[in-house]
């Protein structure tokens, strides 16, 4: 018969125990490479690092999303991975960075992805960032992703594509997604290119009104996509040096292209800022001159109808004794004068520009 609750625990309401989630929840893939193949079968990641270390070759490549601190800390125990890191994995939220822990390399990478809309002044996000930690060791490599757009299958299997390059090891995969995230990177920048060349004609075509909220949105979405890649050349200097690094000879190459191609994108983010700066000042220059005008329009209707009033006015006093009252022809008199200096005063201002 199953033990039940007793009334005293019913009574007080005792909370029952939390429960633990298997770190096997938070798993996307875990494959087991030898000699760049891929070991048939599927592995929970405790028996996938057991068999590497009985065969005493290959490597683990675990993939996890999005993993809650029981999960991660599990990950972290079977691995031995340090405390910190794992406290980072769970958390997010950290700048692009390389860091080492006895034998272990944490690799942070910040994710981009441009968002599809239809106008670029209706639309509320741009870009939408997301992070990629990747911890490898010498014989595994763990990876953890924060965020729906930043999913690695296709890495994974464009890498067992090429065997030759998975022999390399477990820093091969740290190149392989470091060199994916770089080229979404350049998707991104080539997807913002027309949002600015838009908002760019609208600045600069005559008689049209921009909000220049819109500007500020765009130069926002580019700030957060320069946060998210700019703090990465640093990480991949690091990875192409020679003196203690511990990523192989054969893969420092690879890294020199993906840290070029990361040049390539900062260059064209600060271009991007610096022309968004330009469109800010032309925008304001350009509200600036149409609420002028516009002043301008505004005065000129004021001065005109300030003729009618005050001969209205003046002639509206009820004195007795004033001259012209009395006159047979005064009235038409007064609306002549009033009509000639209005149309004289609205021919001046229009051509002044005035009107």
């Amino acid at each position: 018969m199953p033990n039940l609750p007793s009334h005293s625990s019913r009574r007080t309401g005792a909370a029952a125990p939390a429960l633990r989630i298997p770190a096997e929840r938070a798993v996307v893939d875990c494959a087991v490479y030898v000699d760049g193949m891929r070991l048939p079968g599927r592995y929970a990641h405790g028996a996938a690092l057991a068999e590497v270390r009985r065969r005493g070759a290959g490597f683990v490549w675990l993939g996890l999303h999005e993993p809650d601190e029981q999960q991660m800390t599990s990950v972290g125990r079977t691995f031995g991975l340090h405390e910190l890191t794992v406290e980072d994995a769970v958390h997010a939220h950290q700048r692009p960075k390389l860091e080492r822990y006895d034998d272990v390399t944490f690799l942070v990478l910040r994710t981009v992805n441009y968002v599809e809309h239809e106008s670029v002044t209706t639309t509320k996000e741009i870009v939408e960032t997301g992070e990629i930690m990747l911890f490898c060791g010498r014989d595994f490599v763990v990876s953890v992703r924060h965020g729906d757009h930043s999913a690695l299958a296709d890495v994974r299997h464009r890498l067992e594509a090429a065997p030759e390059r998975l022999a390399l090891g477990p820093s091969s995969v740290l190149h392989a997604v470091a060199d994916h995230v770089v080229d979404t990177y350049l998707a991104v920048v080539d997807a913002v290119q027309p949002d600015i060349d838009d908002l760019e004609e609208l600045v600069f075509t005559p008689d049209t009104r921009i909000a220049v909220e819109q500007i500020y949105l765009l130069k926002r979405e580019i700030v957060e996509l320069r946060r998210a890649v700019l703090p990465l050349a640093t990480p991949l200097r690091q990875l192409t040096r020679g003196a203690g690094n511990p990523v192989p000879k054969e893969v420092r190459r690879y890294f020199r292209d993906v840290a070029d191609h990361h040049t390539k994108v900062a260059e064209r983010i600060a271009d991007y800022d610096e022309t968004l700066s330009t469109l800010v000042d032309a925008a304001i220059a350009k509200v600036t001159v149409q609420q002028n005008t516009d002043m301008r329009r505004i005065s000129a209707w004021v001065a005109i109808a300030a003729v009618p009033t005050m001969i209205a006015g003046i002639y509206g006093m009820n004195f007795d004794n004033m001259p012209e009252l009395h006159w047979e022809h005064g009235y038409f008199v007064v609306i002549g004068a009033i009509v000639a200096i209005t149309v004289g005063l609205f021919v001046t201002f229009r051509r002044n520009k005035w009107l």
